[in-house]
């Protein structure tokens, strides 16, 4: 049975899943309903990364390689780094 997320921690759980569909979205099914949970596989691996203290850099990545291995793409260094930084930034405004 998996542990229950303290507050701030659901909130930053959540704002990845918002910013993976709709900000880095490498297949670009964001305006499609039905594939919302597209992203939900690397959401606990992101998060686990950004409650580690992992760097934007390292959670970027994480991110090209899942593009890369995973997906196929040759993807955006820049996007994956920006996508990091906000992730980072969140964590940091949250104060965890």
């Amino acid at each position: 049975m998996g542990k229950k997320l303290k507050p701030e921690q659901q909130k930053l759980y959540e704002f990845i899943d918002q910013v993976l569909f709709n900000e880095w979205d490498p297949i670009g099914v964001s305006d499609v309903p039905e594939a919302r949970d597209e992203y939900y596989g690397y959401l606990p691996q992101v998060f686990g990364k950004a409650m580690k203290g992992e760097t934007a850099r390292e959670i970027a990545e994480y991110l090209r390689l899942v593009e890369a291995e995973n997906m196929g793409l040759s993807g955006s260094n820049s996007n994956c780094i920006d996508i990091a930084k906000k992730i980072v930034q969140r964590k940091n405004e949250l104060g965890i």
